[in-house]
């Protein structure tokens, strides 16, 4: 029995995850990374969500999204409340979750056509 749509071949889809690991695509990856329909940053400076600054969030700002899906590891952890802040200036709006949680609800919205990020700590 078929449990989702069929997903769309053209949009950055999050395969799978567990601890330590998200899977977009055929791609494993292991470090922080950031995720939207058109665009993968693998290479993201930052490392752990205690310690996000705004400069670290520049990335995620550039792609003008309208939400972004902050999944921390295993738990939710919440960033500091600076970043927060630097979230409702610019207007967008934060959520932030489980990892596994916020792998979902990213598939769910960027299959939506919503302009969702997802900004991901596999490690946590």
């Amino acid at each position: 029995m078929k449990f989702t749509l069929d997903s769309r071949s053209d949009i950055n889809l999050i395969r799978g995850y567990a601890a330590g690991e998200v899977r977009i695509g055929e791609r494993v990856q292991h470090a922080p990374c950031i995720v939207s329909a058109d665009r993968l940053i693998l290479d993201w400076r930052a490392r752990a969500v205690a310690g996000l600054t705004s400069e670290d969030l520049e990335p995620v700002f550039a792609l003008q999204p309208e939400v972004v899906l902050l999944g921390t590891g295993l738990r939710q952890i919440f960033p500091a409340s600076a970043i927060k802040q630097a979230f409702a200036a610019r207007g967008i709006g934060l959520e932030v979750m489980d990892l596994g949680a916020a792998c979902r609800t990213y598939n769910i919205l960027v299959q939506e056509e919503r302009r969702v990020v997802a900004a991901l700590f596999p490690s946590g």
